[in-house]
């Protein structure tokens, strides 16, 4: 069950860091939400070093570093999607 709950989080969190970025992302559903995973973690590890992993109530600090991770993971990882992307495109040309 963990594994649905990090998937529906990372569709969430990568989704919402694609909103947040300014122009268009051209990078496919299935690495959206490995971004968005990715962002979760390193959220939840800033989280931890700032001492804020467990709270009472809505930990909205965790969240905002889960978010802010994801957003950084998709604007650099977009990018790197699309050079990656493009020489396999042209190999094939």
């Amino acid at each position: 069950m963990s594994w649905l709950w990090a998937i529906i989080v990372g569709l969430v969190l990568g989704l919402l860091a694609r909103a947040i970025l300014p122009g268009r992302q051209r990078i496919p559903l299935w690495l959206t939400v490995i971004f968005g995973i990715l962002g979760s973690l390193i959220g939840n590890a800033l989280a931890s070093g700032l001492g804020v992993h467990d709270t009472k109530g809505v930990d909205w600090i965790r969240h905002l570093l889960q978010l802010a991770g994801a957003v950084v993971i998709v604007a650099l990882g977009a990018p790197l999607w699309q050079a990656v992307r493009g020489r396999s495109r042209g190999r094939h040309r």
